[in-house]
């Protein structure tokens, strides 16, 4: 694509980020414990993230015991995050020195209603937000706000088992109704669930459930917190657009592309069909029904619903005014019972032999951001935005305070020039906020040396550091391409 086609005046340029990761301060001015709250750092190894996110009632429960004995040995690190509730004026300026033009961010639902069931929220946390968001402003930055990115209170997750359950509905409802109310004059934009997909690949993390205590089997389970949690978004995207119509709404799913791994038509089938699963999402909270592929899968999986009263209405007067998603890599499917992996997991083991790939197993391609872009465009004939993407690395903090991460310029600069050349397809996107824009403690394995940020944070896995920050050549490098509108990208 040439270099002639421009980013579009008034791009999104800017970072993103999620109060569970980032925000800290879970002990502080009221703030309940949210069930990301209980999810324990452990040393890496194979498979590891499965055992992190994907906690059992029994190590709940242990967690809770050792945790209320003050066991040093068990580390909570999303209860600190890297101290945002302490340092948001100082990160907000160094978001405005690089240009952004929006910060993604999340609210804690437990930070303004600490068990979720509260008429009213705590002053403490109705102000720190209102400060966030001021201090955004200052600087000429448009907050791009997640409603809950993944974080539930903790006492949802044990009194009714998190999404399961219907009564979230009411509860969660509750809570958005008065993001909206509160703050619709100072945030335009908003996304009501992160990656809301995100539970097929861990029921604990995505739903705030415990599956072994649901009675279901867990295919059931899981896809009844689904049903719960697109219902609940489009009341709340239609209770916005009656009463805030200032105010957009979106979606967020983690978008997962796969390629078919040979050109059989078992694989090319397959590969559709997982594709299809992915944009089930997309699906509902854009056109407003369940498509007949997911109804067949119901079926074909002996997946009954309690389904939600009134749900189709619902469903078809709250859809969605843009779609977002995150961009990390994509896959490959084979059919071949010896390579078959489950349909709708996060990362697959069978690799694309024409793609490099990181340290965490993930394969780099931006071309397959441009072709998501243009399918999902195609699709549903929304505005886009990538509100997730970036390299997750093990950078280093030189004595001088430098970081030098060349590797990461390369990996954004290739998917910038992806998005650019989809905007030259005709593809309207709205913006591009990579994830981690500062480092954070990242979800896959709940660590700090997996650092994804312009923004270099002196932490370690264990929590240890000053947390002073510091400007990695990316810092720079980024301030460029903003103030260029992304034409410089050498």
């Amino acid at each position: 694509m040439s270099n002639s086609i421009k980013f579009p005046e008034g791009f999104l340029w800017g970072g993103a980020t999620s109060a569970g990761q980032y925000e800290g301060g879970a002990d502080e001015d009221g703030c309940g414990l949210s069930h990301m709250d209980y999810i324990r750092y452990l040393p890496r190894k194979e498979g590891m993230y499965h055992l992190v996110l994907n906690i059992t009632p029994e190590m709940f429960e242990d967690y809770k015991a050792h945790d209320a004995a003050h066991d040093p040995e068990y580390y909570f690190p999303f209860r600190k995050g890297v101290d945002f509730y302490h340092h948001y004026k100082e990160d907000i300026a160094l978001f405005g020195e690089m240009g952004f033009k929006t910060f993604r961010m999340s609210i804690k639902w437990s930070r303004l209603f600490p068990t979720g069931r509260e008429e009213k929220p705590l002053t403490e946390g109705v102000e720190f937000y209102h400060n966030v968001f001021r201090e955004l402003h200052k600087y000429g930055i448009e907050p791009l706000v997640t409603m809950t990115h993944y974080d539930i209170p903790a006492t949802l997750t044990e009194s009714i088992n998190g999404w399961e359950n219907p009564e979230m509905v009411a509860l969660w409802t509750h809570f958005a109704k008065f993001l909206i109310d509160e703050y619709k004059d100072e945030v335009t934009y908003w996304l009501t669930f992160n990656e809301i997909n995100m539970a097929a690949n861990s029921s604990y993390l995505g739903g705030g459930m415990l599956v072994e205590k649901s009675g279901k089997k867990p295919l059931t389970c899981v896809h009844q917190a689904f049903h719960h949690m697109l219902v609940a978004s489009a009341i709340v995207t239609k209770y916005a657009h009656d009463t805030a119509p200032q105010c957009k709404i979106g979606n967020m799913i983690a978008r997962l592309h796969n390629y078919a791994y040979t050109c059989q038509p078992a694989d090319e089938l397959a590969t559709m069909q997982a594709n299809q699963l992915n944009l089930f999402f997309e699906d509902v909270m854009a056109r407003g029904r369940y498509p007949q592929t997911m109804l067949n899968y119901y079926r074909d999986n002996d997946v009954v619903l309690d389904w939600y009263p009134d749900y189709e209405r619902i469903l078809q007067e709250g859809t969605v005014d843009f779609l977002s998603f995150s961009y990390y890599f994509t896959g490959v499917i084979s059919d071949d019972p010896d390579k078959r992996e489950p349909r709708g997991i996060f990362v697959r083991k069978l690799k694309n032999p024409y793609l490099k790939h990181s340290d965490w197993g993930w394969a780099t391609d931006p071309t397959g951001l441009r072709i998501t872009l243009n399918e999902l465009y195609d699709r549903y004939q929304k505005p886009l935005f990538i509100v997730e993407n970036g390299l997750g690395a093990h950078d280093k903090l030189e004595t001088d305070g430098t970081v030098h991460d060349a590797y990461r310029i390369d990996y954004l600069r290739q998917h910038i020039e992806a998005i650019r050349d989809a905007i030259g397809d005709g593809v309207p996107v709205m913006g591009y906020t990579p994830w981690g824009c500062i480092d954070l403690v990242s979800m896959g394995d709940a660590q700090m040396s997996k650092r994804y940020g312009f923004i270099y944070v002196d932490a370690d896995d264990e929590g240890n550091g000053t947390y002073n920050r510091y400007r990695k050549d990316s810092f720079y490098w980024y301030k460029k391409v903003i103030a260029t509108n992304g034409e410089d990208l050498s």
